[in-house]
């Protein structure tokens, strides 16, 4: 992609700000997209991604930093929607030079957008990355954080998948429900957790057997398939994808079994259309970008200052909106996709116009 066309596609994609960082001793190599400020500070992880080139690395960061728009809107928080992107093997790659300059690069947008974890970042990253910059959220207790925000998303996701059941079949409980999870690294283990305890049948897979290990340490009757391939050929009654995005396309959604796909993973759905064709065969897709909030909602409340039981209540609530968002798709017709982008889109727009409201001693935009 040249710089032309690079220029053309952030244009067209309605952002506010896209910032391209290079720092050449430390070999970084990123990018900080700001979608929106109309809520507040934009707020969103930090990928760190073996991308084949700058032009996956762009079409990834615009697709996410949007997402959390419409993430932080539906969640009810003063935050607006910003990601970034490291290309890179976190493996390889991660130093801390190369940390503590992209922190340098966050702390020069002022404020205007705050980081947290993502794939291929940790709370320790959070901590180094905030050792030159204070718009940093998800570092450890030890330095005055909240910690991992990995487990609060899994409530969040099995909230929403609560949520789902009982819209299909009139209660939240998943016991007996056979539930496969593809991915057990951050989010998939703890998921896996809140299914066993609620008496669900349960199937794993990941790419890395590590994290299919470690699972099956803690619960030995979980099933595993070999790969997303075979997990998807078993009669299912729940997907979650909790990977990477792309999850559901053509070809998966064509075959699946599910009678709802409610999972972790950020932009699950391969193209625009998809969302349409999953409630065409009659599976309900509660959007993630809805259900997978409570990683942000407790970034949120570590920055406020609020305690961590704030930010336990207020993922649990996604329950309610998930059925909202079900309700009001059911009452337009319209796929929960169409509307939970119409319930973020609203609230951005009658929030969003109080900035035009100055308050006294506030200036006028320059």
């Amino acid at each position: 992609m040249n710089e032309s066309s690079s220029v053309d596609v952030i244009f067209s994609a309605g952002h506010q700000q896209v910032v391209f960082c290079a720092d050449e001793p430390s070999g970084l190599k990123a990018i900080i997209a700001i979608h929106s400020t109309a809520l507040g500070p934009a707020l969103g992880g930090t990928r760190f991604y073996p991308y084949p080139d700058q032009a996956a690395a762009l079409t990834d960061v615009l697709r996410l930093s949007r997402a959390m728009s419409y993430k932080n809107s539906l969640a009810g928080l003063d935050l607006g929607g910003g990601k970034a992107v490291i290309i890179g093997d976190p493996s390889r790659d991660k130093t801390e030079q190369l940390l503590r300059a992209y922190g340098r690069f966050v702390e020069s947008l002022a404020g205007r957008y705050i980081t947290a974890c993502d794939v291929g970042t940790y709370t320790p990253d959070m901590d180094v990355i905030g050792r030159e910059t204070s718009y940093v959220s998800a570092r450890s207790v030890e330095h005055g954080g909240a910690g991992d925000s990995a487990g609060l998303t899994a409530v969040g996701v099995f909230q929403g998948m609560r949520a789902s059941a009982q819209h299909v079949w009139g209660t939240a409980s998943l016991s007996g429900r056979r539930v496969a999870v593809a991915g057990v690294g951050k989010v998939g283990r703890h998921l896996v957790d809140h299914l066993v305890a609620d008496g669900a049948s349960v199937v794993i897979t990941d790419l890395d057997q590590a994290a299919v290990d470690r699972v099956r340490t803690t619960h030995p009757l979980v099933d595993v398939a070999p790969d997303t391939a075979a997990l998807l050929a078993q009669d299912l009654d729940i997907y979650a994808p909790c990977a990477l995005g792309g999850a559901l396309d053509d070809p998966t959604i064509a075959t699946l079994s599910a009678r709802i796909v409610c999972g972790g993973a950020n932009n699950q759905l391969a193209h625009p259309g998809i969302g349409k064709a999953l409630a065409d065969r009659g599976i309900l897709y509660a959007p993630d970008y809805l259900v997978n909030a409570g990683g942000v909602i407790q970034c949120e409340n570590e920055v406020g200052g609020y305690p961590a039981d704030r930010a336990r209540a207020m993922t649990e609530r996604i329950f309610d909106t998930t059925l909202r968002v079900f309700a009001l798709a059911e009452a337009d017709g319209v796929p929960p996709v169409v509307a939970a982008d119409r319930l973020a889109e609203r609230r951005i727009a009658s929030v969003g116009r109080l900035t035009a409201i100055r308050l006294p001693g506030s200036r006028a935009p320059s």
